[in-house]
Order: structure tokens, then sequence, then C-alpha cells
């Protein structure tokens, strides 16, 4: 197994470290209904996707 030579300095580990964290979700406006949704998924509200309609929607009674 390999195994460094050199240790890593504390800022080059920390710098390294730095990257790891997530971005927040961005979300985006349905333009057919204008419900935030996750950018290039089908809206759950009306489901529509591009312009067009691609998933029936049932409506809660």
């Amino acid at each position: 197994m390999a195994v460094p030579k050199r240790r890593h300095s504390k800022a080059r580990t920390r710098t390294r470290r730095s990257q790891w964290k997530l971005t927040a979700v961005q979300n985006t406006t349905c333009p057919q209904c204008h419900e935030p949704r996750l950018p290039h998924r089908v809206c759950s509200n009306c489901g529509y996707y591009k312009g067009r309609k691609v998933v029936d929607v049932k409506v809660a009674e």
C-alpha cells in the first residue's frame, strides 16, 4: 500500500476540505402555474415540462 512520503501541511489540507460543502437546492418557478419546482424536472403541480404536458396530475378532492 502506498504511503505518503511527506505529511501535508494544515493549509493544504484545509484548502482541500473547504470545497466539500454542498450548495443549497435552487428552486425555479414553473412558467405554467408559477409554483416552485426543481430545475430540469417535471412540475409536480401541473405536469408540464418545457412548455408541453408530460404527466397527467391527479387533483385531490
